[in-house]
């Protein structure tokens, strides 16, 4: 693992930010590395990129093995169609891209080509959510909402780089197709320290609490489990339910959760609209339940392009936002 300057800042670019903290643990492309590591015990991986390895963080496994990278161009449908082909040659491929691309351009090869025959294909997607300050053309903010509705794709939001190291061999084991919204460059390293595995299809509670139990994915559970440190300052007790598994969703680790009396949140990197929310809010209708949800999510409008930090207090994703939200509901 890489250590951050302490002197670093918090930088915000149009297209990236850095994520993590002055001086916070980070890992180095841990998609890259993961894969690299997964790839020497399973022959049948291979990577693929629509001309966005080093931005995807698969140009570590490129240059490691370049024998079993395919770099397709910036052709997204012939991306998951060259997977498609892989995968029914027995090849466990691992396709990348920008989570807007893969999911709003090449949707109809996604669900025809791989997901109607359950092939073995991972799409790791960058810039998932409110990661980039491009605005709507590179912000997918929709993701979520686009894929739920795959039959037999599984949907995961890693929230650090443990949760992405540990993902992507239980990924490559998996049968069916898979998405992964991908952090890349330095990423935080955070799960760790709560004596956190990950486990497909699983949420785990990663902290308790008598007051406010908040259900988060991606990096929103770092700024959730942050804010928690702050509210119990105020002797406010804020429970983490961290599910990084969207699709198929965790409901009884939920279910166990639900109906002790605490305020209920959920806390996304995506649209109200379609994602965790509406996940959530759905499990406890079919039940029966009458647990009050409220959302912290983004908008469902087109975002503002700009700095990061901005738009994350802007629209109500900041670690202070949070912390302002819970205030104000209890």
């Amino acid at each position: 693992m890489n250590q951050t300057p302490p002197t670093q800042n918090l930088r915000s670019g149009a297209m990236s930010a850095d994520l993590a903290k002055s001086g916070q643990r980070t890992v180095s492309a841990p998609l890259g590395h993961a894969l690299v590591e997964a790839a020497q015990q399973d022959e049948r991986i291979v990577g693929l990129s629509a001309d966005l390895a080093k931005y995807t963080d698969l140009h570590i496994f490129r240059d490691a093995m370049p024998e079993r990278f395919y770099q397709i161009g910036m052709a997204e449908q012939a991306l998951v169609g060259a997977a498609t082909g892989l995968a029914m040659e027995g090849y466990v491929p691992f396709a990348s891209t920008y989570s807007v691309f893969a999911t709003r351009r090449a949707y109809d090869f996604l669900l025809l080509d791989i997901a109607e025959a359950n092939l073995n294909v991972n799409l790791v997607c960058a810039l998932p959510g409110l990661t980039t300050g491009y605005g709507p053309s590179h912000a997918a903010t929709d993701d979520l909402a686009i894929l739920r509705a795959v039959p037999n794709l599984t949907i995961v939001d890693p929230c650090d780089a443990i949760d992405i190291q540990q993902a992507v061999p239980q990924l490559a084991a998996s049968e069916g197709p898979t998405y992964l919204r991908l952090l890349r460059g330095k990423v935080p390293a955070v799960l760790d320290e709560y004596d956190y595995t990950f486990e497909l299809g699983k949420a785990k509670l990663l902290r308790d609490g008598a007051d406010v139990l908040v259900v988060s994915s991606g990096l929103m559970t770092e700024r959730v489990l942050d804010a928690a440190k702050e509210l119990e300052k105020d002797g406010i007790g804020v429970a983490v339910l961290h599910s990084p598994t969207i699709k198929p969703f965790d409901e009884q680790a939920l279910l166990a959760q639900l109906g002790k009396g605490r305020l209920v949140l959920t806390a996304e990197n995506h649209s109200v609209v379609g994602g965790l929310f509406d996940t959530v809010a759905r499990t406890v209708a079919s039940h029966g339940l009458g647990e009050k949800i409220t959302p912290i999510a983004l908008p469902d409008e087109f975002l503002e392009a700009g700095a990061l930090p901005t738009l994350n207090d802007r629209y109500g994703v900041s670690t202070e936002a949070i912390v302002e939200r819970v205030r104000g509901l209890l």
